[in-house]
């Protein structure tokens, strides 16, 4: 179920990007068409309703936002109690610029932007893009002041990002605006107008029954012909997602990223207490995987994704830069993976016709755990409906999985070295199929056998029918309790992978070759953790695929104990924070990310560090080791 607004923010219905910049007064002025068109290249452009902020107050004293089309209204001091804005201090029209370098600062510390009439389209130009401008064409600097481009302060921090610590109730500014489900139409989008709100909740017996948003009133009664005196619930989305008050505000914004929508309920118990926006909880739209995932649904060709996809490192490096957790950003980055992967399958499914009978694509890999980053290749498969005939049906699903796992390859994700991959005969395969796999793996668990246990136990549904793979898994699970000899063979496979500590703890780098004096932050650091927390799981049986959760169940479960359980979650969140780190320094260095770190990069406390985590995961490798040493 997903709540009713995600086409929200319509592609740009202005100029196109290179036109646009050669309008611009100054840039059609100072820069050759080829730069032009390379930035244009680079820029991520929006359209904002109208009566929708462009700009949160203060966030535009760290970039640049280039207006193409429409008018803005620039406003200083923050909103009212009421939620609007303040008088307009100036309006400006398409083309034209303004925010940082082109604005005294000061008067940009509390300034806002609203979109005018039937709105405007807009590109925002980051601090790193303006500094390589002003370098490569110094005439800018007449027009555009660089100092403060430079690191920007704390509180500036990238706002999503600042939701893993701010609690929910603190986005919530007014109290719910409510309707029984008998309203009328038209009474409501009164309603929303008297009160300036873009969303109203349908509340009966003081119990959340529905939502209905702007979007509604355009798509579903609008343009639909309904008559508005129709009762509101006919267009209204029942059973709502929702968050809970008490959570952190991160989880509303991860709701919104994965559902792709923009109005998630507040809830406090049974009761209702507010909704938070797309616009509440991250108005940094450039970098916004709530934004980007958006973005992705709203393309109708692969070139348009691939142009989303290069969103994804910037999204990986603000992260970093921010001090997000490895957790969340794996959550961030793999949203937009999952994204792709489902508008690349409706892209596919309206070039082959529907499909002709139930299938579910499924992630493998760190996809399958919410552990990815952006650099990261694809594993995956395809579960068929035990009708499937190959003679009837083959050339359908070989056609969609390779049209999918190209599509992703264009977009970054290159193809699996191993191929695994639904494009691949053996991996895209009816139910039933696959239940051999899973049991001949089990019950013969030779070499390979072993490899794609530990790729296949790692899975979860994108699109599709779930209950497909769910019918593999809970009697796969109930079996791996049992096979003892099979989790025997998985940890002494497991054990391969140990992490790099040298005589007396000091931390062991490649000996030769292009990669000599580095650390694999992958296959010697995270990956180690990830299968100690893959054998704990599949011994209880649990069917939580996330590494972090896995070691949660294991310490519910008596596996290890809660204070190893502390003690190994930490250290990998440290080993995958410090990946994330290294990669986001690569990208932003121009280079491609990789995993091998070297540890001079460090300052001594990261290496005490380092050296503290890799010895918390061989401890309890050494004790994995231990208890199936005698089978």
């Amino acid at each position: 179920m997903t709540n009713s607004d995600a086409d929200s923010h319509p592609p740009d219905a202005g100029l196109a990007p290179a036109l646009a910049l050669r309008r611009h007064p100054v840039l059609g002025q100072l820069l050759d068409s080829a730069t032009l068109d390379a930035l244009a290249g680079r820029l991520r452009w929006h359209h904002i309703e109208a009566d929708r902020p462009v700009a949160a107050a203060g966030t535009l004293a760290q970039r640049l936002v280039l207006l193409v089309d429409g008018r803005v209204a620039l406003h200083v001091g923050a909103e009212d109690a009421d939620s609007q804005a303040a008088p307009a201090a100036l309006t400006l029209s398409a083309p034209d610029w303004f925010g940082a370098g082109v604005t005294a600062p000061a008067a940009l510390a509390d300034a806002t932007a609203t979109a005018l009439d039937g709105g405007c389209t807009v590109a925002f130009v980051e601090p790193d893009e303006v500094i390589a401008l002003l370098q490569a064409h110094p005439a800018l600097r007449l027009l555009i002041a660089a100092p403060e481009y430079t690191t920007p302060p704390a509180s500036m921090a990238d706002p999503q990002t600042s939701l893993l610590q701010t609690p929910m109730r603190a986005l919530l500014r007014r109290e719910p605006v409510t309707v029984t489900p008998q309203t009328s139409i038209r009474a409501v989008a009164e309603l929303m107008r008297a009160q300036r709100v873009s969303s109203v909740l349908l509340v009966e017996q003081e119990r959340l029954v529905g939502i209905v948003t702007d979007r509604d009133l355009r798509n579903r009664a609008l343009a639909a012909g309904l008559d508005s005196g129709a009762p509101v619930a006919d267009i209204a989305t029942r059973a709502p997602l929702t968050v809970d008050v008490d959570t952190p505000a991160f989880d509303a914004l991860l709701v919104m990223t994965r559902h792709n929508i923009h109005h998630v309920p507040v809830m406090d118990g049974g009761r209702v207490v507010g909704v938070v926006s797309a616009t509440d909880a991250d108005e940094r739209r450039g970098h916004s995987a709530v934004y980007l995932v958006g973005d992705i649904h709203k393309q109708t060709t692969l070139e348009g994704l691939v142009a989303c996809a290069v969103g994804v490192k910037t999204l990986q490096r603000h992260l970093a830069d921010a001090g997000a957790s490895a957790y969340a950003t794996g959550h961030m980055v793999t949203a937009i993976s999952d994204a792709l992967t489902t508008r690349l399958l409706q892209l596919g499914e309206s070039r082959l016709g529907p499909p002709p009978l139930a299938y579910a694509w499924v992630a493998a890999g760190s996809q399958a755990r919410h552990e990815q980053t952006a650099k990261s290749d694809q594993d995956n498969c395809m579960v068929l409906d035990d009708a499937y005939d190959a003679a009837t049906h083959g050339a359908y699903f070989e056609a969609l999985s390779r049209w999918t796992c190209d599509g992703l390859a264009a977009c970054g994700y290159v193809h699996c070295p191993g191929e695994i991959m639904a494009m691949t005969d053996r991996w895209r395969q009816p139910r039933r199929v696959w239940a051999g796999y899973f049991q001949q793996w089990i019950d013969t668990p030779d070499p390979s056998a072993l490899l794609w246990a530990s790729v296949f136990f790692d899975v979860r549904v994108i699109a599709g029918d779930a209950a497909l793979l769910g019918a593999l898994r809970e009697p796969v699970l109930r079996r791996t309790r049992e096979a003892r000899l099979f989790l025997a063979l998985m940890v002494g496979n497991a054990l391969k992978h140990q992490p790099p500590l040298g005589l007396f703890g000091s931390l062991s780098t490649a000996r030769r070759g292009p990669l000599k004096g580095t650390l694999d932050l992958k296959h010697d650091g995270t990956v180690p953790v990830i299968d100690l927390a893959r054998i704990y799981a599949l011994g209880a049986g649990h069917a939580a695929v996330n590494t972090h959760e896995r070691l949660t169940h294991a310490a519910d479960g008596g596996e290890i104990s809660p204070q190893a359980v502390r003690d190994l979650r930490e250290a990998f969140e440290f080993l995958s924070s410090l990946r994330i780190r290294h990669q986001a320094r690569q990208m932003a260095a121009g280079f491609e990310a990789d995993n091998h770190l070297r540890p001079e990069q460090l300052s001594n406390f990261e290496r005490s560090q380092l050296k503290d985590a890799f010895g918390v995961v061989k401890t309890l490798q050494d004790v994995l080791a231990q208890r199936y040493r005698a089978l």
